[in-house]
């Protein structure tokens, strides 16, 4: 039997799924285990897997297939939402000449290996050539989609890592978060001050216990190990695939409580990656549902349940057992005060649920703004200290507490930034609409039981894989769309009360 159009895209995408693979499991080497002198050899194979796969994707032969499977009335709802989706991808790619795809590869690849020693020695100047090439061939690649689409040249960039988001909606909810953010930081800085001193636990918290102790949590969130592992890098990340997910994390000897929060938040997308629906692994429909969806999971087990007075009742005790501490450090009021503490940092990884949304909106306008040529990428260091200022109050000392901190202007993840306050929205809605549905999701979490909250979840996030619109999926499973109301009550309730 001949295989009809629908079965031959399967095929196609099938295999570029397994190129795709292969370079996630590339960059996670390049962040943990590689070598430094291996980094411009690493950029080449990376640059060769992009330039096959942008050849299959965009291949004349792809875009008849897609136009003859558009014919097929044989397919159910998962496969025509697939084509959908592949009809996207393929649009997408057929703007973009694969010359220009390559050299952007090439260039991130130069631009991050660089950035790792300009970060080291807060040198932006020693960056900025690489990521002036980076952002030229960024705003080409842009350009392209953009008047294929008809996008703004951001847009055409968000809309690669959320679908379907716009700035102009974006906007107005980071304008008035960015308005009320200040005077609320100050309602809890002040709160904070008549709540009981923070006793910081005395290190010293070797990488090796603090690592066992992850692990454990880990576990206890139903991570499987023969699925995955934990290793050390710069930046923390989870990369790799459904079925090979790589987790990674930074210690810090004298403070444990950083390390073991970042964990968490990874395996909050780790989670996710693991439940995507079995039947339609390697398929477009299997995959996550962008940024926003993905970030709301990594910040729904780390902020909705693993900073809570609940989780850290189940928590505590094995904290103490682990680095044999004692005494009032160690109690769980104390550990909810510290994994709770609000103050004005100057790093966006380690920054508290309340602060976190002002990072996000600082480097939303600064990319905006760079991306439309509103303003050079040499004065970034000095309109992101101004900017800091306004949001936070604070004035990062070097380049490395400031523009340098992250590794995605320079890795080439443009458009990324605003899903981590989305996601911290989405993460609020769904929560709530959980405890809601489940009573025994609250009541597991002091106990460490944690299948009933990973239970609904499955259910009515991860299993759903991006059958439709991320809007959709929200409104399904919380019964409303996206309402930043519900993270404002959140933090009003854990910050104030």
């Amino acid at each position: 039997m001949s295989q009809s159009a629908y079965t031959k895209l399967e095929d196609r995408f099938h295999r570029l799924a397994l190129l795709h693979e292969a370079g996630h499991i590339l960059d996670w080497d390049s962040a943990t285990i590689m070598p430094n002198g291996a980094a411009a050899a690493r950029g080449e194979q990376v640059a060769e897997l992009k330039a096959l796969s942008h050849g299959i994707l965009a291949a004349t032969e792809t875009g008849d297939l897609i136009e003859a499977a558009t014919e097929q009335v044989d397919l159910n709802p998962w496969q025509r939402s697939n084509l959908d989706l592949i009809r996207r991808q393929w649009t997408r790619a057929t703007v973009l000449p694969e010359d220009l795809v390559v050299a952007l590869s090439k260039a991130c690849s130069e631009s991050e290996t660089v950035w790792r020693e300009a970060r080291a020695e807060a040198d932006f100047e020693k960056i900025r050539p690489y990521t002036e090439t980076v952002l030229s061939l960024v705003r080409e690649s842009a350009t392209a989609v953009a008047e294929k689409l008809d996008l703004s040249l951001y847009d055409a960039l968000l809309d690669q890592f959320e679908p379907g988001a716009r700035s102009a909606e974006i906007d107005p909810v980071f304008d008035d978060l960015g308005k009320w953010l200040p005077g609320f930081l100050n309602e809890v800085l002040a709160a904070q001050e008549r709540r009981p001193a923070i006793e910081m636990p005395q290190g010293p918290f070797p990488v090796a216990t603090q690592r066992e102790l992850g692990v454990k949590f880990m576990a206890a969130l139903g991570f499987d190990f023969d699925y995955g592992r934990l290793d050390i890098s710069l930046h923390p990340f989870c990369g790799g695939t459904p079925d090979d997910v790589r987790i990674t994390t930074r210690y810090d000897e004298a403070d444990f409580t950083s390390a073991l929060m970042g964990v968490l938040h990874e395996t909050g997308h780790a989670m996710y990656e693991r439940g995507l629906p079995q039947d339609y692994r390697r398929k477009p429909v299997g995959l996550a549902l962008g940024m926003s969806m993905h970030e709301g999971q990594s910040l729904l087990v780390e902020m909705q349940v693993c900073r809570s007075r609940g989780f850290l009742e189940y928590a505590a005790p094995l904290v103490r057992q682990a680095f044999n501490g004692s005494g009032p450090a160690w109690e769980v009021d104390n550990l909810h005060r510290l994994y709770s503490k609000v103050e004005r940092g100057f790093i966006r990884v380690d920054a508290d649920e309340v602060t976190y949304p002002a990072h996000v909106i600082l480097r939303y306008e600064l990319e905006k703004a760079l991306i439309h040529d509103e303003m050079r990428l040499a004065d970034l260091p000095e309109a992101w200290n101004q900017r800091m200022g306004d949001l936070l109050g604070i004035t990062p000392a070097n380049d490395r507490e400031g523009c340098l901190q992250d590794i995605h202007w320079y890795d080439g993840a443009w458009g990324y930034f605003p899903t981590y306050t989305l996601g911290a929205m989405t993460a609020a809605q769904v929560f709530r609409a959980a405890t809601d549905a489940d009573p025994a999701i609250s009541a597991g979490i002091p106990q460490g039981d944690f299948k009933p909250l990973m239970g609904w979840l499955r259910e009515n996030i991860h299993a759903k894989g991006s059958l439709m619109p991320a809007s959709q999926l929200l409104t399904e499973a919380t019964g409303h769309a996206l309402d930043p109301e519900i993270f404002k009550d959140h933090l009003r309730q854990r910050y104030l009360n």
